[in-house]
């Protein structure tokens, strides 16, 4: 599903991310911990091909991401949802239209996304918000707008990049049922995290990032770092 072969990545004499390898699996649940700076933010970027490898091999979905041309880039960002901390809402369209906006994009048909798009916000607890907008929401709930919006087109993966920051507790947990319900139906799921709470307690594989080496690698893992 994801596999990066001696992947190194630098930016002049400061490393991104030195020599990794790494194998994720189709329907894995991996948290991306470390300190600031580490090199979790370059891992996603090389995944999504936001900037490119100086060395080594990245796969995903059974692309070759090295060896991809700029043509192919949508195809594989269409297979790879992705949740920011700070939600990304378009302020001026309701919820329905956000998570729309996402199949427009790749000119998905009107009648597919008026079925799809009311049965993306029923799995994410929100479909009577479907006429608001982002402003007229609590930061829950534009998180879960944010999610519908990131599995609308079926993506085989879904990168979380600090999901929860902007969440209180409680809320926090509600996201990360809901990301473990999005994950049981088969979606791979990697997230970037500084929760140390939520990883020690929910006991999924834990890779940990340290000065752009991949240090730990735990099934069953827990935070080893301080947040």
């Amino acid at each position: 599903m994801i596999e990066f072969q001696n992947v190194t990545k630098t930016y002049g004499t400061n490393v991104g991310l030195q020599d990794a390898n790494i194998h994720i699996d189709k329907g894995d649940f991996v948290f991306l911990v470390g300190p600031s700076g580490a090199g979790k933010s370059t891992f996603i970027k090389l995944i999504l091909k936001e900037i490119d490898a100086d060395s080594g091999k990245i796969r995903v979905n059974g692309i070759d991401v090295t060896k991809l041309s700029n043509r192919g880039v949508p195809k594989l960002r269409r297979s790879t949802g992705i949740v920011f901390q700070d939600f990304r809402l378009l302020p001026k369209k309701t919820v329905f239209e956000n998570v729309a906006f996402a199949m427009e994009i790749v000119h998905t048909s009107q009648r597919t996304i008026r079925r799809q798009v009311p049965q993306a916000l029923s799995l994410v607890g929100i479909s009577s918000k479907a006429d608001k907008y982002p402003s007229e929401l609590s930061a829950g709930e534009q998180q879960r707008v944010a999610i519908a919006r990131a599995i609308i087109n079926n993506p085989t993966v879904l990168i979380a990049d600090e999901p929860t920051g902007n969440l209180d507790p409680d809320t926090a947990w509600e996201i990360m049922k809901l990301l473990e319900q999005i994950n049981r139906r088969g979606t791979t799921i990697v997230m970037v995290t500084h929760a140390k709470d939520i990883v020690d307690r929910m006991g999924k594989r834990v890779v940990t990032i340290d000065k752009g080496h991949i240090v730990r690698d735990d099934r069953e893992g827990a935070y080893e770092y301080d947040v």
